[in-house]
């Protein structure tokens, strides 16, 4: 079994469980995600959950799906617009179809090749790294929903899943910005969700980032500012890359301000 399904199908119940106590009203709460709402986020997740399942078990589907968002595009209509429209469903019976699909598709995943190619919407990617993404989707956009609640999440040893996908987009985060990549990945040391340390990179080349692997994560995500962790950076390499750090593909993103993102003061 391709250990991601598990990771992916965990981030998905997690989430499930946060969501199964909003009220009606809270649906349409904005976020400060760009103020999309969290029926916004789960037509947003459940969309490009359905893409990446067809792209495996029905590639017309598939097809169809991304030639549909580009000619709404084409119109000059937005992306939430036309994932409402394919999405057609809000609150409680939209977290039932979310959920139900992401959960049916960790399973059906289990037994498929990792390394098995499978397109997307730019470049190829193997069905391990589809998963991953999919997770850090789901990790990434319910960091606002957990926020507004004002709730921590539940981390586990999924979040390692993510951690590898912000190291091992170190050069794309210089590449879609146009900047030369540094020969050397700074050396990383991090503490995971019970206490486990997770190290990458060479030590005493392009300097060192330490401190908690759900801050690292926050900061590849751009759900966090840098000055709103408690990482640890030394190193112009280091730096440079914390403050512009972006695991996830599409244009260079510019990430949030100090202080912009941040767990709501208030109960659940």
């Amino acid at each position: 079994m391709i250990k991601q399904t598990k990771d992916f199908a965990e981030e998905v119940q997690v989430l499930a469980a946060l969501l199964q106590a909003l009220d009606g009203a809270a649906w349409s709460e904005p976020t400060q995600f760009k103020q999309w709402t969290p029926d916004q986020i789960l037509r947003h997740l459940h969309c490009w959950n359905e893409a990446a399942d067809w792209a495996v078990h029905a590639p017309p589907a598939f097809q169809a799906r991304l030639e549909a968002g580009r000619a709404h595009a084409r119109r000059g209509l937005s992306m939430r617009d036309f994932e409402q429209v394919v999405v057609n469903c809000n609150g409680a019976a939209l977290l039932e179809r979310w959920a139900t699909f992401a959960l049916g598709m960790a399973h059906r995943w289990q037994l498929l090749d990792p390394r098995q190619r499978v397109k997307w919407a730019g470049p190829t990617m193997s069905v391990r790294s589809s998963l991953t993404a999919r997770q850090m989707e789901t990790w990434a956009h319910g960091q606002a929903i957990f926020d507004m609640r004002g709730r921590d999440r539940p981390e586990s040893a999924r979040l390692l899943n993510i951690v590898v996908l912000g190291v091992n987009t170190f050069g794309w985060s210089h590449q879609v910005r146009g900047w030369d990549t540094p020969a050397h990945l700074p050396h990383l040391v991090l503490t995971g969700p019970m206490g486990e340390m997770w190290t990458f990179g060479e030590v005493g080349v392009s300097g060192v980032v330490r401190g908690l692997a759900t801050d690292f994560a926050q900061v590849v995500t751009q759900t966090r500012h840098l000055l709103d962790t408690t990482l640890q950076v030394e190193g112009e390499v280091a730096r440079r890359w914390m403050l512009n750090a972006q695991c996830f593909a599409g244009l260079a993103e510019t990430p949030p301000q100090p202080g912009q993102r941040h767990k709501a003061l208030r109960g659940a």
